[in-house]
């Protein structure tokens, strides 16, 4: 069994992450330039590693435990030693410590919800300004507080960017799964529809023979079980997403339904005459169209005509009589709109019959 795909910036994210950690050197040239106690140099040098590696394997810890609370704790953990390591400096090095703020507002708003990354970079933002209008308020601390607040501007936006393109993945996942659903129950409602049909014809059939030729009913009934063993396999098939009209089978299915049903049938024996790109599409129309001459029509004879980019099927039936369409009319429309194409159907003469035609 194959390894699991890693997100690329699960795994190399920390290399980026560690880039930024360069702007440390001012924090760190603070401590070792001003003249102090030893233990102070090194007790603000030990907390600026603990910051560096709490920014660098923070992030890449919560990609592995995406958006669970779990993972919103251990945010919290993380950042609060970063905020430990930057309170923790202030006594050391002053206004300097101010340089850690962008790290934490970065951090912050990618792993925190985001109204805690709103309101830890509003904090952030608000302390640095304080500190450069009240404590040291020279040039290089109001740059700093520019810097936090331009940084909370930008990280902002683009979490906010994440966050709608994260929703948007999710709706599309949803919109494939529902449509996913509604082709499986096209294609049962198509399988289903025309074979139970069929069935049902036969049934009729044999019955009506089985005291007047009981050879011929013996023969009807072995083709049902044949005709159910092949519905359940297309079933099966359909429902794997494996099921393939094929326009030839479809021509020949038709036939027999008809003639079980004792329609007068004039179906093509070859589907060459239609653009091999339309035959599958085709041949799902054809299914539907000849289930519904054989469920509904009363008719005595049907027409099958091909053309390059078409089918029509006409029946001399009792016609459409202002019933509403059913799912298998509708059923098609969705399957020949979806190639951008176009389904009519409608009574014949003076209200005989019904004409079923598409045009892709």
């Amino acid at each position: 069994m194959g390894r699991a795909v890693r997100n690329p910036w699960e795994r190399y994210g920390w290399v980026v992450r560690g880039v930024w950690l360069v702007f440390l050197v001012f924090p760190v040239l603070s401590l070792v330039t001003v003249p102090r106690p030893l233990w102070q140099t090194v007790l603000g040098l030990v907390l600026v590693v603990v910051f560096a590696v709490a920014y660098v394997r923070g992030p890449q810890e919560l990609e592995r435990r995406r958006r669970g609370r779990a993972s919103h704790r251990r945010a919290a953990a993380y950042l609060l030693v970063l905020l430990a390591c930057t309170v923790g400096t202030a006594p050391l090095i002053g206004a300097a410590s101010l340089g850690f703020l962008p790290f934490v507002v970065a951090f912050a708003m990618f792993a925190l919800p985001l109204l805690w990354a709103m309101a830890v970079g509003v904090a952030s933002t608000l302390v640095a300004g304080a500190a450069a209008m009240f404590s040291s308020p020279d040039e290089g601390t109001w740059s700093v507080a520019i810097i936090v607040f331009a940084i909370g501007v930008m990280t902002g936006g683009v979490r906010l960017v994440a966050d709608r393109g994260e929703d948007y993945e999710r709706m599309s996942r949803d919109l494939a799964i529902v449509e996913e659903r509604e082709r499986v129950a096209r294609d049962v409602h198509d399988v289903l529809g025309h074979s139970l049909t069929v069935v049902t014809v036969k049934a009729e059939l044999a019955e009506r023979l089985v005291d007047l030729d009981p050879q011929r009913a013996k023969a009807e009934l072995h083709e049902i079980q044949a005709l159910s063993r092949q519905a359940l396999a297309e079933i099966r098939a359909t429902v794997g997403g494996l099921r393939v009209a094929r326009l030839g089978d479809e021509l020949a299915s038709a036939r027999a339904a008809l003639a079980g049903a004792g329609i007068e049938g004039h179906v093509p024996d070859d589907p060459g005459a239609v653009d091999p790109r339309h035959r599958t599409v085709l041949a799902w129309v054809l299914r539907e169209a000849t289930t519904n001459v054989v469920r509904h029509s009363d008719a005595d004879t049907c027409w099958v005509e091909l053309a390059p980019n078409g089918l029509t099927v006409r029946d001399d039936g009792r016609g459409l009589g202002g019933r509403p369409e059913g799912n298998g009319i509708r059923g098609l429309r969705e399957r020949v709109g979806a190639v951008g194409g176009c389904l009519t159907i409608e009574s014949g003469d003076q209200g005989h019959g019904t004409v079923l035609e598409v045009t892709l």
